[in-house]
């Protein structure tokens, strides 16, 4: 009894033995085995699940005890890797502590939605290849998590997102704004996705940005542009083509309700003479007609395209108070197309034009010039002195017009006469007509109209450069004086509607027949003749009559009547469509340059 008491337990005997003695139910081998396997695989499933975290949002224990949290910095893409499972376990349980790592990090502690597979921040773009992924250096620099190896995915990955940016301008692809995506799949996630543009995955952007598919891609938007360029000249060479054959002088006036070119009463550069609107006629339909050749049509005035081909030139009108009219209208519908009229503006400061010799409007953007230089007869007016010691005007048949080595370098001339040759003294042509010293006492005024252009024909062969300039002579401009000529009491006021029948038309003038046998005897030049006789003897309708000046005369206003214009046209009128034929004239002829240069 001493013997046992002796080497009995201190604490009342062993533990096992005691819980064998109380629970019977583990006494048996079998029992105690299947306690042992229990313990085992309840041990062996946890682990399983805490280092193979699910992707889903059921499971988000193991998730986020072994997996830092998703809101990282995107200019440290790899820094979610420098910390290891146990420090982020460390955190989840001490979240106001730090580890070793998580203190040479600054990346925020924020939970968040996971990156699957690579971790990548929520507003990183992978660009990473579906069918390579395994084998692409940026999956395995993701892998990596030593401080060195990190540095160098950074710097990939810094290099990545460079040419995903390169990609903004063309770009289909959003990036992510809440939850990323894995990085095999597409990158746009976002619910512009639901409008039905076509998503582009990473790879696909990244084999655009580095195969330079995006180049491709500009280069098609410029290949759809320089199609429409394409189709655009193809245009102008068809309507160019078109005038080429046609007969600009053939045809009639049609209504056309987008007309006039400039809005009457708009420019204040028209002199008193032309400006109908101002001086107060009533009717409006003198500007509503366009001119339709029978065989082609006649381009509108494209005020700026006109002035891109005026670019650094001069254009020049040489002629009597009808080319004026032309000037002026041009002059408007120039300026009408200039957004800072400012930068219009006549050369010499001068604000009217009846008094000077010459006239010049700059147009300074173009770096052009519009010029007008008079000369009603393109020869020169003269004077001798009679026996008696007067002096007596003349016309000198032998000598061109003063001035005309201002003009002779232009690059575009229009010339014009005729008006002045229905005078009484050249129509006459008593003592009037000199060559040289000679004066003489009768000469037809027929002959001396070509005496004066055969001399101006001479002047242009042998001082216009037929590679530098292009000449133009504008034909006759009818009047349609009823009742009496322009000095006798010949009106046209009552007229609003242009001439329809034929018939009415005046004979074509004999003066421009002699006209046209000059220009054909022109040895150098080839002048292009503006033959607008037939076109305005329609237009009777045209001439400012009664309304061409605001301020009367006494003698005028006890008979308005007898003081009428029915030479002259009223601006917006009938010179907008001289200059219409002008602009299609210019596009063939500068077409017809650019060709023999080329050849």
């Amino acid at each position: 009894m001493a013997d046992i008491t002796k080497y009995a337990p201190i604490n009342g005997g062993n533990l096992i033995s005691d819980l064998k003695s109380q629970f019977s139910i583990i006494r048996t081998r079998k029992t105690v085995g299947f306690a042992y396997a229990f313990v085992f695989v309840f041990i062996a499933f946890t682990i399983f699940l805490a280092f193979t975290p699910s992707s889903t949002s059921s499971s988000p224990w193991f998730t986020n005890i072994f997996i830092l949290p998703s809101t990282t910095n995107a200019t440290s893409p790899s820094s979610s890797l420098d910390q290891s499972h146990f420090s982020s376990i460390y955190g989840y349980f001490f979240p106001n502590s730090s580890s070793p790592d998580s203190q040479n990090s600054s990346l925020p502690q924020n939970a968040g939605s996971p990156s699957p597979q690579n971790h990548s921040p929520p507003h990183k773009v992978e660009v990473l290849n579906p069918t390579n992924a395994t084998n692409s250096p940026e999956k395995s620099d993701v892998n990596r998590t030593s401080s060195g190896e990190s540095e160098v995915s950074k710097q990939n990955q810094t290099q990545i997102q460079d040419k995903v940016e390169v990609l903004k301008p063309n770009q289909t692809t959003i990036p992510a704004t809440k939850s990323p995506e894995p990085a095999n799949t597409t990158v746009n996630s976002s619910p512009e996705s639901a409008s039905g543009s076509k998503n582009i995955s990473a790879n696909g952007e990244k084999g655009i940005a580095e195969k330079g598919v995006t180049k491709n891609l500009t280069s098609s938007l410029v290949k759809k542009q320089s199609n429409g360029t394409n189709v655009e000249k193809k245009g102008t060479d068809d309507l160019i083509n078109s005038l080429m054959n046609c007969d600009f002088f053939d045809g009639n006036w049609v209504k056309d309700e987008s007309y006039p070119l400039y809005k009457p009463g708009s420019c204040s550069l028209i002199d008193e003479q032309f400006n109908c609107f101002r001086n107060g006629r009533p009717d409006n339909g003198y500007h509503k007609l366009k001119w339709k050749p029978k065989g082609c049509t006649l381009p509108r005035l494209d005020g700026s395209h006109m002035l891109e081909l005026l670019r650094g030139k001069r254009l020049v009108f040489v002629g009597d108070s009808l080319n004026r009219n032309m000037w002026e209208s041009l002059i408007c519908i120039l300026r009408n197309s200039v957004k800072d009229k400012k930068k219009v503006y006549e050369e010499f400061g001068r604000h009217h034009f009846r008094e000077e010799a010459s006239y010049s409007f700059v147009f300074e953007d173009y770096k052009c010039k519009v010029e007008f230089f008079v000369s009603p007869f393109l020869v020169q007016e003269w004077e001798v002195v009679g026996k008696n010691g007067t002096k007596k005007e003349t016309l000198r048949l032998d000598l061109v017009s003063r001035g005309a080595s201002k003009y002779k370098n232009a690059d575009i001339i229009v010339f014009n006469t005729g008006h002045w040759w229905t005078h009484e003294k050249t129509s006459l042509g008593k003592d009037y007509y000199q060559e040289g010293s000679h004066v003489y006492s009768d000469l037809d005024v027929h002959e001396a109209f070509r005496k004066a252009l055969t001399t101006w024909g001479r002047w242009v062969d042998s001082n216009v450069n037929p590679k530098k300039s292009l000449v133009f002579f504008r034909g006759y401009s009818a009047s349609h004086f009823s009742g009496g000529q322009w000095n006798s009491g010949g009106q046209c006021d009552h007229e609003t509607e242009p001439i329809r029948n034929e018939s009415y038309l005046a004979p074509y003038p004999s003066k421009m027949t002699v006209l046209e046998k000059v220009l054909k005897g022109m040895k150098k030049n080839e002048v292009t003749y503006l033959n607008v006789t037939r076109m305005t003897d329609y237009r009777k309708d045209g001439h400012p009559s009664v309304y061409r000046k605001q301020h009367m005369s006494d003698e005028e206003k006890i008979k308005p009547l007898q003081f009428q214009d029915c030479s002259h046209w009223c601006l917006p009128g009938v010179p907008d469509a001289w200059n219409e034929m002008l602009y299609a004239e210019l596009l063939v002829k500068l077409r017809q340059q650019k060709q023999e240069k080329r050849s």
